[in-house]
């Protein structure tokens, strides 16, 4: 289980394909803290540790993907040099500061739009249909790994934003200094995680 508070920043080292995918990913976590089989979340996307070091580079770990995992998030569209937010798991008695995040990516969406606001950035994103009912305002999401409040939601309708269900948050300085939303821009896609609350009622709703 995880936060959504992002730790470190990682960077794509190198990617190796053979069977499944393995990435090699820079970290300033000391490799001598992280255990084999450990999990940490790599863009809101739980993986295991198979593989970690340190050299004239820096600290390292590696980590197995399958194909099903790049082909329902974006770690297919990483590439050397890629740099993603990097959580590792919660462990008993931390500080639960954002939300329960499971690591597990319910679908991708986009960024469509990104405005100044204040200080602050407020970015535009489009979700897809089949996770749009578990969008509320106020509520939680997990985008790119990082815990973010829902400020509003935006349904289709006519004449407005046919097909797609858009919603907003703000994501303040400090946010974009020690993520990778500092780097982000507009179509790009981002791996998305609903909150777990949201899930089960809506299960419960479905029994009723």
């Amino acid at each position: 289980m995880f936060t959504g508070i992002i730790t470190d920043i990682g960077r794509i080292r190198a990617i190796e394909k053979k069977g499944d995918t393995r990435f090699t990913i820079e970290t300033a976590y000391d490799p001598q803290t992280i255990d084999l089989g450990a999990s940490i979340a790599c863009a809101g996307c739980c993986l295991t540790v198979v593989d970690k070091g340190s050299d004239s580079r820096g600290n390292w770990f590696a980590v197995d993907v399958s194909q099903e995992s790049l082909d329902c998030t974006i770690l297919g569209t990483w590439s050397e040099g890629t740099r993603i937010n990097l959580e590792r798991a919660l462990k008993a008695g931390d500080e639960l500061g954002g939300h329960i995040v499971s690591g597990h990516v319910d679908g991708i969406g986009r960024i469509v739009d990104i405005k100044p606001e204040g200080d602050s950035l407020r970015f535009t994103f489009e979700v897809p249909d089949d996770l749009a009912r578990f969008i509320a305002p106020k509520g939680s999401v997990t985008l790119n790994g990082t815990s973010l409040t829902v400020n509003e939601v935006e349904d289709p309708r006519p004449g407005g934003n046919a097909g797609a269900t858009r919603f907003g948050v703000n994501i303040i300085p400090h946010t974009q200094q020690v993520t990778t939303w500092g780097l982000a821009k507009t179509g790009d896609p981002v791996n998305l995680e609903i909150d777990m609350l949201a899930r089960y009622v809506a299960r419960l709703a479905q029994k009723d």
